[in-house]
């Protein structure tokens, strides 16, 4: 026992889950998976929780389930406030923590670009909890709509501004466009919602930028398609939770706008300046060893990594993070074996996204492609990255009713309850 190490990962996203299922039951390390929540999340289909397609369970799983049978994982459910990097501990919520290998995998957050009316206003959608938030609204929109008289008033309401024509983007709206379309004539069959209107705005000159040309055109025709207003080369310039304003001087009378637009890295208190570069990033080398420190390694968004075939840093894309997570717990298992560590290279595999149902587009290496036969690829893909059997089940019947009524029977408004209980101090 006196060789086993102490592996601290903070984060437990698919970089942080990918390592420390890497490291179960190795003989040679001691594993603390450390995360303020008690779960991983299915961060792609978040907004099929937003849009009430399916629950909050379906893209959760525990932690704790997950690594139930490992004889040397731990989980621990803190904020990580600190990192002391001379003492090699890290201080959170719950206490400090040693460690001899540190692996930072805390992901990103909403980059607001500095606009503290956009942090105030609009609403997120990176977590689980934000994605409730914004199901709340946008049912309670509805409701909120059925009351609502003066026609200006209503018609903010139902003007859903959505920022940013990413692949979160461009699903969202395809989802409220199919939702205005087959679900609101059924559920309020005496209001006239005709007049709800869709935007999305994105700042480059395409939606799904990244991906290829004839993604590119075929995702903003099934959004037009779909009566989506898709508004490119558009920037958002204010927005006061009123009125969205527009780098081009337009204005849009909004109550619900969703940012979609960028991230930047949660950086933990600790690390020297040099280590951080733009996004708030940590960079790293090839071995996801962060800039100038000795076993302390970054992984998945957070990591800014240059390498010959990406100058520029990898996307900030699940397939990196877990990729980056299975070469480092083969690096570590290999350092404990006294082998030689391997350069990360990251595979791309392809990209997809999907608008509506039977529309997706699809990006593998060699070619491309779009229409019903992306759509269930995308569909297969997503469900095999599902952890859980039961999770996997549940999805793909949601999924098979749904594609025959055009329903779901989740739309039910949660919202939490205004009473504090008080905890007597022991």
């Amino acid at each position: 026992m006196a060789n086993v190490q102490r592996v601290i990962i903070v984060g437990a996203g698919f970089a942080g889950l990918k390592l420390a299922q890497g490291l179960i039951d190795h003989p040679n390390y001691e594993v603390y998976l450390i995360d303020k929540h008690n779960f991983h999340q299915f961060q792609p289909l978040m907004y099929q929780v937003a849009t009430a397609r399916l629950e909050p369970a379906s893209i959760s799983f525990p932690l704790r389930k997950v690594f139930q049978k490992s004889k040397n994982v731990r989980i621990r459910i803190a904020k990580v406030r600190q990192i002391n990097l001379e003492g090699k501990s890290v201080k959170t919520s719950i206490g400090d923590f040693e460690y001899d290998h540190l692996v930072i995998a805390i992901g990103c957050t909403t980059n607001y670009f500095g606009s503290e009316n956009l942090r105030d206003y609009a609403y997120p959608m990176k977590t689980i909890p934000e994605a409730i938030q914004l199901r709340n609204r946008i049912l309670q929109t509805f409701e909120d709509a059925l009351n609502t008289t003066d026609p200006d008033k209503l018609q903010a309401l139902l003007n859903f501004v959505i920022v940013g024509g990413g692949p979160t983007g461009v699903e969202l709206s395809g989802a409220l466009a199919e939702m205005k379309r087959n679900i609101l004539p059924k559920d309020y069959p005496d209001k006239d919602f005709s007049k709800l209107t869709i935007y999305l705005l994105e700042g480059t000159a395409h939606t799904l930028s990244p991906m290829s040309e004839g993604s590119q055109k075929m995702s903003q025709k099934y959004l037009e398609d779909l009566g989506v207003i898709v508004k490119t080369s558009t920037m958002v310039k204010d927005y006061d939770g009123s009125t969205v304003t527009l780098n081009n001087g337009e204005k849009i009378a909004s109550k619900n706008v969703i940012w979609a637009a960028g991230v930047t890295g949660n950086i933990i208190e600790g690390f020297p300046k040099e280590c951080i570069t733009r996004g708030n990033r940590l960079i790293v080398n090839r071995f996801n060893e962060i800039k100038h420190l000795n076993n302390v390694y970054a992984l998945g968004d957070i990591a800014y990594m240059e390498t010959p075939n990406n100058p520029k840093g990898h996307a900030q894309v699940a397939s990196v993070a877990q990729q980056q997570a299975v070469l480092l717990a083969k690096n570590l298992i290999n350092i404990s074996r006294n082998k030689p560590k391997k350069e990360f290279e990251y595979a791309d595999k392809g990209s997809m996204a999907t608008i509506g149902k039977r529309k997706a587009v699809v990006d593998l290496p060699k070619f491309s492609f779009q229409g019903r036969l992306a759509w269930f690829t995308w569909m297969f893909i997503h469900l095999m990255l599902i952890l859980s059997v039961k999770n996997k089940l549940l999805i793909f019947m949601n999924w098979f009713i749904s594609y025959f009524n055009n329903d779901s029977t989740l739309r039910i408004i949660m919202k939490p309850v205004a009473k504090k209980v008080k905890q007597k101090a022991d």
